[in-house]
């Protein structure tokens, strides 16, 4: 017999935050996306390493507005979502087709498909406070060239 673990309303309201920033960022609203953290908030693009690092609101607002602009058609599918306690992980997978320079990549019309692991964590009110953010880089950039 398989035991079932039982989610507390705080963990299954983390996770419906979660959801709502990935229905923000399909919807191409950055606003709807930075609306969900603290003000303090902050976001870690792990492979960009220490340039990766910064505020929710500002860098990571930027850095998916830039997304959005170069993607335009930008969308994701949420795979697998756990929480536990204020931790939540989803892995999520992105796809769109480049129309602009990205990150010095020449746009060729090339589409990606990228697996990404987000690592929220939230505060006591069900706020983001922080998230990691991964995914390979490299085969990210062979995609596009």
């Amino acid at each position: 017999m398989e035991t079932l673990k039982q989610e507390s309303v705080a963990e299954l309201t983390r996770k419906g935050a979660c959801l709502a920033f990935f229905e923000a960022y399909s919807d191409l609203d950055t606003a709807r996306m930075i609306n969900l953290a603290t003000p303090d908030a902050t976001v870690h693009f792990i492979p960009l390493g220490n340039d990766g690092k910064g505020t929710f609101w500002e860098f990571g607002k930027n850095v998916w507005q830039l997304i959005m602009d170069c993607f335009p058609n930008i969308d994701n599918t949420v795979d697998a979502i756990t929480a536990e306690g204020d931790v939540v992980t989803c892995q999520v997978t992105i796809f769109g087709t480049q129309a602009n320079e990205f990150m010095g990549i020449p746009s060729k019309g090339h589409t990606f498909n990228s697996d990404h692991v987000f690592v929220f964590r939230f505060d006591p009110s069900d706020r983001i406070t922080h998230v990691d953010i991964n995914w390979d880089s490299a085969r990210f950039a062979s995609q596009l060239s």
